[in-house]
């Protein structure tokens, strides 16, 4: 087997997709998979992913040097399982508990693959799906319930992908019951198959069993799940004689099988007719075209008679530690780290910058991997170029039954400080392809060549359609190692980086919205190392950005609190910034609610701030908020006040648009306190600033403004005439209407980095106001 080749920067060697993501989001076939599918059958790939007479080729770049033998064809297709497969297809249609006692069954079917990890349970699964597919034309649907770790995924994570994969949106933070409530709405009437992999509880598989007659439920799990109603168990054991014999041929040959064939039957007693275990032992026999079968159970067996070996006497243990000690030490070595890949993903260039690698080695010894049987091959993805390189290496999945005994033996055989060492060298790498990805959104300028030219050029992305995909299909791995950093501890610098790198780059490709799930969680992972590190500041900023989420998803209560848990992390940390914005954000949140005298104390709090620190362009801002809530709560003379120092403010710094604004809402102060006229006279003479200005936006809100005091005086003909102007003024961005009223023109305000971001209507409603955003 190939020894990896030292690489003094493995950061700066190209990358790749490594990931896939746990679920595709096409609304009827989907086929989407998640973190933690443990393959039975290592080597081979599930039989939807691939044609069954497909082999896995070798690397064109993998040369080898004389004597050293190669990597074997990888074998593929399905062996034995005969009659679970008949069991299983009978038992779909089988009566329930419920039709039996004459009553139609309320939920989907729910089928059931009991065995133990290597036994071959997910590729039975797979199997399974692959014939009765056709019977569901909605799709397949698929969640792993248990990371490669061996911690249970949370129901909401899981309901949240299975979600994704329907292409049904979810609001950020919801809790487990609002998003299994949606995924059964969603199953609604619809005629699809779950497949939940690994499932660690009864609770896990109970949440998520649809309330529709017509969709099926295949749960992988290691044991009973006694807790659902009218499951239907397959236990899986070990292959028939025959299967287990088809299978180790495939790897080792026929012709040592067929000259010792007692030796082969040893071998597959001492498997313990493990389909894992079986691709582990032909793995090594493949690579070893002098050792004979008998070599082989000699071995198994000297393993198994090891004193003080806590996995001695499991197969797959055995198995494992057999292959891990014929490597060369880089190579027994690079296998040993694998098991830190975030969510069980690697491709060459995670596994360079675990050992320190090259990545042309690293590739290598990967595909040696999979012919032992240690990887799973991938899909391909859409590939994503950087630098001159536009075919990317395969993409491999560890097996989830490998991981316990790969943390084993890293447990055993790597020092602490090494293991810490190779992880923050994979978090490095993924923090900078992060900052290249989000690089890679940012404007055309100076600015963005300047910090291209600052990454290697292996690291740069050519445009930002490459980069979108290359994040698209890396999501998953990444979000695993960011919970992974973080709950970690011990790279806690390392894991803000990559926790803000992935909420920027998520936030520039996808937008705000669009990513908001996903970066509800990345701030509740930086309020807990915030908190973990007593880190005042960055905890008053994971605080706000989570408040503006829950304000988003209509939480009013939950985003309170987040503001005043930020409020106070702010004033310990002396922040003017951060204090002013919890501050204003609070009031926007009772302003949101319909409380205007609290809305109106807490913008004037927020307003005294900006006054002592001479900033007037919030100034001016918090002068408008003041103004629109007087303005609902009645006080027209208050109102007046607010919006006119408003106006006076936008004066001073030259805003010749904004002020003529502010001027229109003056006028709609006046026509609430019932003074048609002088709301008239104020609105043109806001028109004649807007034309000032030449602002084509501002100048269509102060017409509309203007359409309605001539409304409201009688004068219909000059209110459709500026209507229209409106219209025209709007037609590129509106084609299809003409707004009727100002409030259908929203302020545009400025979204720079690092400042407030108001969304939402304007400021000049009495039904809601902005909340003061930061992404």
């Amino acid at each position: 087997m190939r020894t990896p080749r030292p690489d003094p920067d493995p950061a700066a060697a190209p990358h790749a997709p490594a990931a896939e993501p746990a679920a595709t989001a096409e609304p009827e076939r989907t086929a989407a998979r998640a973190p933690g599918a443990e393959p039975a059958e290592p080597a081979s790939p599930p039989p939807a992913s691939r044609p069954p007479a497909a082999k896995a080729p070798a690397p064109a770049s993998a040369s080898r040097a004389p004597g050293r033998p190669g990597p074997v064809a990888l074998p593929s297709g399905f062996t034995g399982r005969r009659q679970e497969l008949a069991s299983l297809r009978a038992d779909i249609d089988r009566a329930g508990l419920d039709t039996l006692a004459g009553r139609k069954a309320p939920r989907g079917r729910v089928l059931l693959i009991a065995g133990r990890p290597g036994s071959g349970r997910t590729a039975l699964a797979e199997a399974f799906i692959a014939q009765v597919a056709d019977r569901y034309p909605s799709g397949v649907l698929r969640a792993g319930l248990t990371t490669p770790d061996g911690e249970p995924v949370p129901v909401a994570r899981a309901a949240r992908d299975l979600l994704t994969a329907l292409g049904v949106g979810t609001p950020p933070g919801a809790d487990e019951d609002e998003l299994t409530e949606a995924l059964r709405a969603a199953l609604a009437g619809r005629r699809a198959l779950l497949l939940l992999d690994d499932a660690d509880s009864a609770d896990q598989v109970d949440a998520l069993v649809p309330d529709a007659p017509d969709c099926l439920v295949l749960v992988v799990s290691r044991g009973p799940l006694t807790g659902v109603p009218d499951v239907r168990p397959c236990t899986v054991g070990g292959l028939d004689g025959q299967a287990a014999i088809a299978l180790l041929t495939q790897y080792a040959g026929s012709t040592r099988i067929t000259v010792d064939p007692v030796a082969a039957s040893t071998v597959v007693e001492e498997c313990g007719a493990q389909p894992a275990v079986l691709a582990l032992v032909g793995g090594w026999l493949a690579a070893r075209p002098m050792a004979s079968v008998s070599d082989a159970a000699a071995r198994l067996r000297e393993l198994s008679a090891e004193a003080g070996s806590e996995h001695s006497g499991r197969p797959l243990a055995r198995a494992l530690r057999l292959v891990h000690a014929s490597l060369p030490a880089r190579t027994a070595r690079l296998l040993r780290l694998l098991a830190l890949a975030p969510g069980g993903w690697a491709d060459a260039h995670t596994a360079s910058a675990l050992a320190g690698c090259s990545v042309p080695s690293a590739q290598e010894t990967l595909a040696d991997f999979l012919a032992h049987g240690l990887l799973r091959p991938l899909p391909p993805e859409g590939a994503a170029r950087t630098g001159a390189r536009d075919v990317m290496p395969p993409r491999y999945q560890v097996p989830g039954c490998l991981m316990p005994g790969l943390t084993a033996l890293l447990h055993e055989h790597e020092r602490a400080a090494e293991v810490e060492l190779a992880r923050a060298r994979m978090l490095e790498r993924s923090v900078r392809l992060l900052h290249s990805a989000h690089l890679a959104a940012a404007p055309d300028g100076e600015a963005k060549e300047q910090q291209s030219a600052e990454l290697p050029a292996a690291l740069r992305f050519p445009d930002r359609a490459e980069a979108a995909r290359w994040l698209r299909s890396r999501q998953p791995a990444l979000l695993a190692a960011a919970r992974l950093a973080a709950g970690d501890g011990g790279l806690d610098t390392l894991a803000r980086r990559l926790l803000s790198a992935l909420t920027h780059a998520l936030a520039a490709h996808r937008g705000a919205g669009g990513a908001a799930p996903e970066l509800y969680e990345l701030h509740g992972l930086l309020l807990d190392v915030a908190t973990r590190r007593d880190l005042p500041l960055e905890r008053a900023a994971a605080l706000l950005n989570l408040g503006d989420l829950d304000a988003r998803a209509q939480r009013a209560d939950a985003a309170l609190a987040r503001y005043r848990g930020a409020l106070k992390a702010a004033r310990v940390a002396d922040d003017p910034y951060s204090i002013g914005r919890a501050l204003e954000s609070i009031g926007a949140t009772y302003h949101e609610l319909g409380d205007w005298d609290r809305a109106a104390d807490w913008y004037r709090r927020a307003l005294e701030l900006r006054l002592t620190r001479r900033e007037l362009a919030d100034q001016a801002r918090l002068y408008g908020r003041l103004g629109t809530v007087h303005a609902c709560a009645g006080r027209w003379s208050e109102g007046l006040r607010g919006w006119r120092a408003s106006a006076a403010a936008r004066r001073r710094l030259g805003d010749q648009a904004g002020y003529a604004r502010a001027l229109a809402e003056v006028a709609r102060v006046w026509e609430f306190a019932g003074r048609p006229r002088e709301a008239l006279r104020t609105c043109q003479e806001a028109l004649e600033h807007a034309r000032e200005a030449g602002d084509a936006r501002a100048l269509a809100a102060v017409r509309l403004r203007l359409a309605d005091a001539l409304q409201r005086l009688g004068d219909q003909p000059a209110a459709e005439l500026h209507r229209r102007e409106a219209g025209r003024l709007l037609g590129p961005r509106n084609p299809r209407r003409v707004p009727a009223t100002a409030e259908a023109v929203p302020e545009a305000e400025a979204e720079g980095a690092g400042e407030p971001v108001h969304r939402g209507k304007p400021d000049s409603t009495c039904e809601t106001s902005s909340t003061p955003r930061q992404d």
